[in-house]
């Protein structure tokens, strides 16, 4: 062997590659590789996939990039044996789907890819995409056990094993839509829609109101978590088809908590927010409002084209926030694009999570600045609960169960209250 050969330096590893009938019919995808991964990645033809991910070149491969539209729904056979091909080599996958069906996507994701970014690619989707595959998988969390006492499961077992509402669906009901949308990631919307939810469905044990949830947040919703509840399949098919669904379908897809609590949980599989158009959502809602009294909502925190349709048929829309500066900037653009859209930004109540103590004089007075800067009024103030908020939502216990002397619990069950007379004397002044 040559000296000139020795020096020669050995070629640089692929680490990913994108699979795909024609890559250039993802030219922002070329570009964003290129970007995120210089000149450690290739480039597959469907053909050329299922021979190289079966070969020892395969090993250096971190993840695949398979990139799919509409043309390719009539091979989804072949894509999901290339799917099935990586996840047997330990590669990730990512998918990127442009105008794909909700059932063909569905059925991919089901496959085992790791994650999901529409195309055309939003501004650093695809750098998101590979961070959050190369995090290694959190181990379960060990949370601490009170004195004389031992922690051996996440979740306690809840008082009766979640099913399917036992009524019949009679259309007899004219529900109050209560939609809760966080204006910052971490504000605690999801802790505040299910807890409210569980105040609402027990404040009167004589007569309770008939409550249900929706966790609108096909991606990352958790009120599944906070209430230790199984995904099913059902919801899926809800989502994909509203049209083809009546009420009964809509309460086959929901669980109960204890019997008190109906829910529609997300999805089992994360799916992009916009498997649903305006009218599949003011579907949903329908049926659910004329089945229940109340009908609580978990949103997701990015405004998608089905905001308005909730905003719209909302009796009040919460608005979860923070005491710092970018749940203010957030009101600002909230506000402004409701207001350039005409669409009822009256309805927005702020709520403020981890308000200060009676106390805290200084904290007290930067909540009234801050109100007063932004021309809004913080009508609901839950203080921080500390730990104990946590700890419920990993047990999947509402905190009327796990703390009910908690001070988050005490606030939300105040406003369940006010709420629910609230209602009645509606109710009763319309007989």
């Amino acid at each position: 062997m040559s000296t000139a050969a020795n020096m020669m330096p050995d070629p640089a590893p692929i680490l990913a590659c994108t699979i795909s009938r024609d890559i250039q019919n993802f030219d922002l995808l070329i570009d964003d590789m290129e970007l995120e991964l210089g000149e450690n990645w290739g480039d597959l033809t469907f053909e050329d996939a299922r021979d190289f991910l079966v070969q020892p070149d395969a090993d250096s491969l971190e993840f695949v990039a398979i990139a799919v539209n509409a043309e390719d729904e009539g091979d989804l056979t072949r894509i999901t044996e290339i799917i099935k091909s990586a996840t047997e080599r330990q590669i990730k996958v990512i998918l990127i789907a442009d105008q794909i069906s909700p059932a063909g996507l569905h059925q991919l994701l089901r496959l085992g890819a790791d994650d999901f970014v529409p195309y055309p690619l939003p501004d650093g989707a695809l750098k998101e995409a590979i961070e959050r595959i190369r995090k290694p998988a959190p181990a379960a969390p060990v949370l601490p056990a009170a004195a004389g006492a031992s922690v051996t499961h996440l979740h306690a077992v809840p008082d009766a094993a979640p099913h399917t509402p036992a009524f019949k669906a009679k259309g007899d009901r004219d529900g109050v839509v209560l939609p809760v949308h966080g204006l910052s990631g971490g504000s605690g919307a999801s802790t505040f829609a299910a807890n409210l939810a569980w105040e609402l469905a027990t404040i009167d044990k004589a007569a309770p109101p008939r409550v249900c949830l929706l966790d609108f947040d096909f991606q990352y919703g958790s009120v599944a978590t906070y209430l230790d509840l199984p995904r099913k399949e059902a919801v899926f098919e809800l989502l994909s088809d509203t049209a083809a669904a009546d009420s009964d379908a809509f309460l086959e897809a929901m669980l109960t908590y204890n019997d008190k609590l109906h829910i529609l949980t997300a999805p089992a599989d994360m799916l992009p927010l916009d498997i649903v158009a305006p009218d599949d959502i003011a579907r949903i809602i329908d049926m659910a409002q004329t089945n229940f009294d109340f009908v609580i909502i978990d949103m997701p925190k990015t405004i998608v084209a089905w905001t308005e349709t909730v905003l719209s048929r909302a009796h009040v829309y919460f608005a979860m926030m923070d005491l710092d500066l970018r749940s203010a900037q957030n009101v600002l653009r909230l506000v402004r694009a409701l207001k350039a859209e005409t669409l009822p930004h009256e309805k927005l109540r702020y709520v403020l999570n981890r308000a200060p103590k009676f106390t805290d004089l200084a904290a007290k007075s930067r909540v009234k600045r801050m109100s007063e800067s932004l021309d809004i009024r913080l009508e609901v103030q839950i203080p921080d609960g500390g730990a104990q908020v946590t700890q419920a939502n990993d047990h999947g216990h509402p905190l009327a169960a796990s703390a009910p002397k908690n001070p988050v619990r005490k606030e939300i069950q105040k406003l369940a209250k006010s709420l629910f007379d609230l209602n009645r004397a509606v109710e009763t002044g319309r007989k």
